[in-house]
């Protein structure tokens, strides 16, 4: 089953992105001190005594408000409670208890799920101050006081929420089956393409409800393997669509890319590349899933015969950051090239759990480093000593240097490449992690 999500909420300005980052430990969010920075929901995986699931930093809400922005930044809240497991309600001990905490308070309260009330800005360490007394009239049960600054609190913090968060088990392994998330903004065709899988198979296994809510993982078995499909948007009738939660799709994107070995972007072949395409395929490629793009609705396009030519162009420049990726052209209305999506997905996968002999690896290396020589720097040149590699499902590969300032990204490229050249890997991303060799090889 997926991460449970614990959704970081409150009014703006109260600190909710500066205890984000705290409790994940990396500034992801952005923190200044003017209200409604953070406009779109940023999620983080986190963990606490054994406890792992998704942590989601909101927009500040502004109940009442009209403007658009803020608006927009209140449905992106709403969206991230409707999804959320345990709500931390984040309020600031400086300002007391306002108008607007107390119209959150009863949102969540409305919500039904469990609120933990955290009490922010409390920096001094001993007493607590007088009015953080009164944040006990938001009902919301004992409040935490918590120094996202400092950390203050911040276990006691994360102790009541993962009191409050479900039971959370890795998924049992089946190493015969590939786990397909179908990612993409919406109305790129998600849904058509599995209801066309679900509905034209024969060999269809079973159809698996649960495992995220409104999601629907499809299983099918043919001629190419058996996959488990899973739909970020859900196989739902159009009537029960709620259109305010398919127009945000980050989060399912997120939670269906944790849980599957391929993922296949689609693109809408009429709109073309947006924005969103690229925040959707970028969370893939960070998570070193193996990936295919595809173009959907090709059926709707007026082409010639150089018109597939150039936009797969286009989309090689769009896509650049992920330049391993394949494309394919499909319609899942006419069910155009669905069968070599299926060849694609074994491919990538086979790809994505490669496994390459140290030795073979280093005739590589030693052949590129003799063709291009490594990086110097004030009369000191990088030396390699090996690669290994370490893990799949991505290929990561650990580089054995003397300096490893002296590894410049343009070279690490350059390696990338000539394994790439050599090996393939196709549709996969490579990890490599550089290590120094030792304090005495450093001097050489």
């Amino acid at each position: 089953m997926a991460r449970p999500v614990v959704a970081v909420v409150g009014r703006p300005n109260v600190g909710k992105s500066t205890l984000f980052n705290k409790l994940i430990g990396q500034r992801l969010s952005i923190v200044e001190d003017t209200p409604g920075v953070t406009r779109d929901r940023i999620f983080a995986p986190c963990e606490w005594n054994g406890h792992a699931f998704m942590l989601a930093d909101t927009g500040g809400i502004e109940p009442h408000s009209d403007d658009v922005i803020l608006s927009q930044m209140r449905r992106q809240a709403q969206l991230a409670i409707e999804q959320a497991d345990v709500i931390v309600l984040v309020t600031d001990v400086k300002s007391g208890v306002t108008a607007n905490d107390q119209d959150v308070a009863v949102m969540l309260q409305k919500s039904g799920k469990p609120v933990v009330l955290c009490v922010n800005k409390c920096d001094t360490v001993g007493e607590l101050p007088p009015d953080y007394y009164e944040f006990y009239n938001l009902g919301l049960g004992d409040p935490i006081p918590v120094s996202s600054v400092h950390g203050h609190g911040t276990g006691d913090l994360l102790d009541a929420v993962t009191a409050l968060l479900p039971e959370y088990a890795d998924e049992a392994e089946d190493d015969d089956v590939i786990k397909v998330a179908i990612i993409g903004r919406p109305n790129a065709g998600k849904s058509s393409l599995i209801n066309r899988i679900a509905g034209f198979e024969r060999s269809i296994v079973s159809d698996i409800a649960g495992t995220t809510r409104d999601a629907i993982d499809t299983e099918i078995q043919n001629a190419y393997g058996r996959f488990l499909f899973i739909d970020t948007a859900g196989l739902r009738r159009k009537s029960k669509v709620n259109d305010a939660v398919e127009k945000y799709s980050v989060l399912r994107a997120q939670m269906a890319v944790e849980r599957a070995d391929v993922c296949v972007i689609m693109i809408d072949a009429i709109e073309g590349f947006t924005e969103q395409d690229s925040k959707v395929a970028g969370i893939a490629h960070e998570q070193g899933k193996a990936c295919i793009i595809a173009v959907n609705k090709w059926d709707a396009v007026e082409k010639d015969d150089k018109t597939m030519a150039k936009m797969r162009k286009q989309l090689e420049n769009d896509f650049s950051f992920m330049p391993y990726a394949p494309f394919v052209f499909i319609s899942a209305k006419t069910g155009q090239r669905v069968d070599r999506l299926y060849e694609l997905i074994q491919y990538v996968h086979e790809q994505n759990m490669t496994r390459i002999a140290t030795g073979t690896l280093n005739d590589v290396l030693a052949q590129a480093t003799a063709r291009v020589q490594p990086p110097t720097d004030k009369g000191r040149r990088l030396r390699i000593y090996y690669m290994t590699q370490v893990s799949v499902g991505p290929p990561t590969f650990v580089c054995f240097v003397n300096r490893a300032d002296l590894f410049h990204f343009s070279y690490q490229r350059y390696l990338e490449n000539q394994i790439r050249e050599t090996f393939g890997l196709e549709g996969t991303p490579i990890r490599l992690i550089v290590r120094e060799r030792g304090e005495n090889n450093k001097a050489k």
